[in-house]
This record gives C-alpha cells, sequence and structure tokens, in this order.
C-alpha cells in the first residue's frame, strides 16, 4: 500500500486530495497546524480512515516524525489569498516559504526517494497573456492606481497604449507575481526546483486556477473570490462584484484539482514539470456572481459591480490545459453548473 503524506491535510483542498487517495485503498497522514485564518477547530469532515498529526510544517522535529514511512508527500500547505495589507507579509513569508524550506531540507536529510507534489497557484504569472493588433504578444506592467480609480480596468498595450486582447496562458510564460502571495508561491516552486535538481526527486508543481466547491472557508479575507461571494449571500448580504465584473478567470472544481494531484502521486512513472490545472474554460468574476445567485436559496440581493479595486489583482488570466491533459492525464470532469449548485448550498467552513 502507497502512504502519502498532505501538508494542510485538513485545508479546503488539502482534504479532498486525502479523500481521494483513500478512496483509492493509499495510506494518508495529515500534517496541519489548523491556522485560526481558516480553522475555528478540527473540522468533521476529516476521514478518521487518515491519520492526523496536528503540527507546523515549519517545525523540522515535527516534518521528521511526520515523514516517517511515507512513499510520497504532497505539499499543500500554505497561506492563501491576497490577506489584508502589508502587515501580512511576515505571515505569508513564513508559513510558505520557510515552511517548505523547512519540509524540504527534512526531505532531504531522510534521503527520501519518493514523488513531491507542490500545490501553486495561477498567480505567479501576473497578468494573463495579450495581444496588441499592431505589437503582437505584449506583456502589460502593473496596472496604476490612477488608471484604477477612474475605472481604467483593461492594461492597454505597454507599446502603443491599444486596446490589448487577453490570450490563452501556457506553463512557459514569464513569471510576474504582483502582490505577496503571487510571491511566495513562486519562491515555493524555485525551492522545489532547486531540491529536484540536487536530490533527483521528482517534483511536480501544479499552478492551480481559481478553485471552488464545499469546504471553503468563509468571511476571510485569505478566501478565495468564490468563497467570498457565497459567504456574502448565506449571509444575506449583496455580493460585492469588484472593477466592473468583465476581470477573465478560471473556476476549476476542488474534486478536479484533487484528481490532479492524485494523477501526479500516482501514475506508473513520476511526471516532473509545471502544469496548469483549471478547467479550460474561462468565465468573468461578474458571471461566477451571478450564477451563485442563481444557485442560492437565501433571498439574497443580486450582486451588485462596485467599481472597488485592489492594486494587487490582475485583471485576466486564465489557462491552457492541453500541457496537463497531454502529460498528466488531467482533464476536468465536473459539470459547472451543478458545481455552483453544490457549492451555493454547502457550509462554509468557519475560520476562528
Amino acid at each position: 500500500m502507497t502512504r502519502v503524506l498532505v501538508t494542510g491535510g485538513a485545508g479546503f483542498i488539502g482534504s479532498h486530495v486525502v479523500d481521494a487517495l483513500l478512496a483509492r485503498g493509499d495510506g494518508v497522514r495529515i500534517l496541519d497546524v489548523l491556522h485560526p485564518a481558516a480553522h475555528a477547530a478540527r473540522p468533521d469532515y476529516l476521514d478518521p480512515a487518515a491519520e492526523f498529526v496536528h503540527g507546523d510544517v515549519r517545525d523540522a522535529a515535527t516534518v521528521t516524525a511526520a515523514l516517517q514511512d511515507v512513499d510520497h508527500v504532497c505539499h499543500q500547505s500554505a497561506m492563501v489569498g491576497l490577506g489584508t495589507d502589508i502587515g501580512d507579509i511576515a505571515d505569508y513569508v513564513a508559513h510558505n516559504d520557510l515552511g517548505t524550506a523547512v519540509l524540504l531540507r527534512e526531505l532531504a536529510r531522510q534521503r527520501f526517494r519518493g514523488r513531491l507534489v507542490l500545490a501553486s497557484s495561477m498567480v505567479v504569472y501576473g497578468e494573463g497573456r495579450y495581444a496588441c493588433p499592431k505589437h503582437g504578444i505584449v506583456r502589460p506592467g502593473p496596472r496604476r492606481d490612477d488608471d484604477l480609480a477612474a475605472g481604467r480596468f483593461d492594461p492597454p498595450c505597454p507599446m502603443c497604449g491599444a486596446a490589448l486582447e487577453p490570450r490563452i496562458i501556457l506553463e512557459d510564460a514569464p513569471t510576474d507575481p504582483r502582490n505577496i502571495y503571487a510571491a511566495t508561491k513562486l519562491h515555493q516552486e524555485h525551492l522545489a526546483a532547486a531540491f529536484g535538481r540536487e536530490t533527483g526527486v521528482p517534483v511536480t508543481a501544479l499552478r492551480y486556477h481559481n478553485v471552488y466547491g464545499p469546504r471553503m472557508p468563509r468571511d476571510t479575507p485569505y478566501a478565495g473570490v468564490a468563497s467570498i461571494f457565497a459567504s456574502a449571500l448565506a449571509a444575506g448580504r449583496t455580493p460585492r462584484v469588484f472593477e466592473d465584473g468583465g476581470q477573465l478567470r478560471d473556476f476549476v472544481h476542488v474534486r478536479d484539482v484533487a484528481r490532479a494531484n492524485v494523477l501526479a502521486l500516482t501514475s506508473p512513472a513520476a511526471i516532473a514539470g509545471t502544469f496548469n490545472v483549471a478547467s479550460g474554460t474561462p468565465r468573468t468574476i461578474g458571471a461566477i456572481a451571478a450564477a451563485l445567485h442563481a444557485a442560492s436559496s437565501t433571498g439574497a440581493p443580486a450582486p451588485v459591480t462596485t467599481g472597488d479595486y485592489r492594486l494587487g489583482d490582475v485583471r485576466h488570466v486564465f489557462a491552457s490545459t492541453q500541457l496537463a491533459a497531454e502529460r498528466l492525464g488531467f482533464r476536468a470532469r465536473e459539470n459547472f453548473d451543478a458545481g455552483i449548485a453544490e457549492f451555493a448550498a454547502a457550509t462554509l467552513r468557519a475560520p476562528l
């Protein structure tokens, strides 16, 4: 029987990875600190068939013990979301970068020879891929506060100022993290890649796009936009859509994301590399808010578009799924309408 350590296995995505592995008959050990930004208590959805270790991935002794007799490691542990402000910087770096560094050091010390799957994110791309009618593919610079305040949300061509057409982004696109969370996720990728080169351990980095589904935390700035909308609806509040609601993203169901992890952990041969994990169908943020409202039975008011913005946000980013399909055999399966209906009816997890 294969045994897998899932760091962050009590969380939103990690717990679904745990369930998918257990359904295969694999042995699972969870290491999770139960951070108060995400957990009020140990969640009741955790399958008792998985061994649970309450501990911090930044603590070497805890990690060493958790690694005993495991074949593979699935590293989901991280602080997620944009947070609130620059005051979060030390916490993000400590949990995401230092935590990953401690895990990698202990894997090296134990001469680990299994597979390492890393939860990364589409935020490492910054803005997505754009084409100018005159200059072809271009890379717009960071959006400016005065443009956003004036309602000019779409980035212009950096060479001629023309309107740009958003295009699908591939894994070989240049990375350009534009907020603290994004910077830490890219650093995790770099640390894991260096570890893989030095040890020969195959490392698979999965760049999740906008994940939604049951078990998301509610009422926290560290949650994703789908959870923020669902939290508002559950409380009878009006969901507030930033900018003009036209931001394009790819929303992928958490069970699809869990399946991508299982494929990376259990394929007949190890598949190292970096892969987008997405549905392949971009949707606007406004459309997601409207779909959740339509599926909700709370009687909350319809979403409103506010024109508000966050400087660390990007305008459009959506993914090519071709590489994941070719090499991992991953294609999203979950039906969007059914997934949104399920999510709208789900009880969101309470943070402390």
